[in-house]
């Protein structure tokens, strides 16, 4: 058996048993290190040809990508950044310059959260690979998990989707795009080179709890699930539902969507986008209804209840307006490593 025969999620699951069960199958670990805090970790993983070329990316923006993404990891478990760590394989003819600059671009997304480079490795590799790992802190009672979804729950997005896929887009094919004005390419680009971890939301969401559940919160847990939508929305509310064991149902009217996109493709592809594109890196949360709305309203730029939690495992994409049947989204339809 090879692990192409199985397939990333195969191949998770296998790794998986080597783990604590009540760690594993997040975005995050968490490790209790003392009362009122624990300790959340987190490690991802850019791999050159895989997840950036020089044809798209500069070493500058392959650096904070690769941060970018470790942060917001941390951001969908709830946690604020402490440092990271860096493991860098490099073949022998990379210049200097590069990895300078690749560093530079780490630093100038950490600086915006006030974390630094603590530590790492290096050792020689055929093939460039980044490999942070990111630590961050959370109060217990704010741990945001996958498996902490409720019937009834809406579902909100922390911002558009497809904008990343449409940025990768021009930067592969330059002759794409010709109605975009300069400004309208330039935010689709920086939207897939320089993607803005989701830290931001959750000072907002604790604010908007404490002021709804003043006495269960933070006395007493409010169960919220979510994570990223580094791998699609299509692929993060799919894996909110099977670890929650419930179902969802998606209008797809209500998934936003750059409208730039909406003068330079088809509905059917920036939707496809939205749904797949990946590595948007919005948060996905599952909340009670007037929770997600409160937050909806004071995020704006996008921010949008694009569903509710439901009843059984289907995952759905519904179309309101009727002309559109009832699609089941699944996991395959994403990206997938192998």
């Amino acid at each position: 058996m090879k692990v192409r025969d199985i397939g990333e999620k195969g191949l998770l699951e296998r790794l998986q048993r080597f783990c604590p069960p009540q760690v594993v199958g997040d975005d995050a670990a968490v490790i209790a290190t003392q009362v009122g805090q624990s300790l959340v970790v987190t490690t991802d993983m850019l791999v050159d040809g895989v997840h950036f070329s020089d044809r798209t990316t500069s070493p500058e923006d392959v650096g904070w990508r690769a941060t970018a993404a470790n942060l917001s990891d941390l951001a969908a478990m709830g946690a604020s950044p402490l440092g990271i760590t860096v493991g860098l394989g490099l073949p022998g003819d990379v210049t200097v310059s590069w990895v300078e600059q690749l560093y530079q671009g780490m630093t100038e997304c950490l600086q915006q959260y006030d974390t630094a480079i603590v530590g790492g490795d290096v050792c020689r590799s055929p093939v460039i690979t980044v490999a942070i790992t990111a630590f961050g802190q959370v109060e217990p009672v704010h741990i945001i998990c996958r498996a902490a979804a409720q019937v009834g729950d809406a579902i909100v997005v922390t911002g558009v989707h497809g904008a990343s896929r449409a940025g990768l887009e021009l930067l592969l094919h330059p002759d794409l795009g010709h109605n975009l004005s300069d400004a309208e390419r330039t935010a689709l680009i920086q939207a897939h080179q320089r993607p803005i971890p989701r830290l931001d939301v959750l000072p907002i969401l604790w604010e908007i709890l404490d002021s709804q559940f003043p006495i269960q919160h933070p006395k007493s847990k409010i169960p919220i699930a979510g994570m990223d939508s580094s791998d699609g929305l299509a692929d993060a509310v799919v894996q909110l539902c099977q670890m929650s064991g419930v179902g969802a149902k998606i209008e797809r009217n209500q998934i936003p969507i750059p409208g730039t996109l909406k003068n330079w493709v088809s509905p059917d592809q920036a939707l496809d986008w939205a749904l797949y594109g990946g590595e948007d890196f919005e948060l996905v949360l599952c909340l009670p209804p007037d929770t997600a709305q409160a937050l909806v309203q004071q995020l704006g730029n996008g921010a949008a209840i694009v569903g509710a939690i439901a009843d059984g495992s289907a995952v759905l994409l519904t179309d309101k307006t009727g002309e559109t049947p009832d699609q089941v989204l699944k996991l395959s339809q994403g990206f997938q490593h192998f």
